[in-house]
């Protein structure tokens, strides 16, 4: 009996994402699609943004842990439409970046408080972080300095 999309989104949900390894593929709302055609298992992934340089790893990861579950024919499909957003970001990925010092994406376009001590007095420090996904922010509380993932 082949597995429900439901079970292989579950099975995802331990693939994190390259970058940020506390957050999976699933709660960063990349997996977009899963479905069955015939025998052949096919999932849509959309990338954070073009060129995102961990798109392959991702894929390469998606496909090793469903080998792992003795799953051979899959298909994986680059879905570029629409463009990934923020909004995509599940509610316990949010909690998992802010609990690993990320702050997550605010839709007023910065941070709403400080990762380490909840701080709200905050200033940007560069409109680019660790990643391209990110940017560079510091609470002048605790004059600590984190990441900020950018609202998209």
């Amino acid at each position: 009996m082949r597995p429900s999309p439901d079970q292989i989104r579950d099975w995802l949900d331990a693939v994190p994402d390259p970058e940020i390894p506390v957050i999976s593929v699933v709660d960063l709302g990349i997996v977009r699609d899963i479905h069955w055609e015939d025998d052949t298992l096919n999932i849509a992934i959309t990338p954070t943004y073009s060129g995102c340089p961990a798109t392959s790893v991702i894929a390469m990861d998606i496909e090793t842990a469903l080998h792992e579950k003795g799953l051979d024919k899959i298909v994986l499909k680059q879905q570029i439409s629409p463009a990934w957003s923020t909004d995509w970001l599940s509610e316990k990925g949010r909690a998992k970046l802010e609990d690993y010092g990320i702050a997550p994406p605010q839709a007023a376009g910065g941070p709403a408080r400080c990762p380490n001590c909840s701080g709200t007095s905050l200033e940007k420090v560069s409109q680019f972080g660790s990643t391209p996904c990110k940017a560079l922010w510091r609470c002048t509380e605790c004059l600590e300095p984190f990441d900020y993932f950018k609202c998209i």
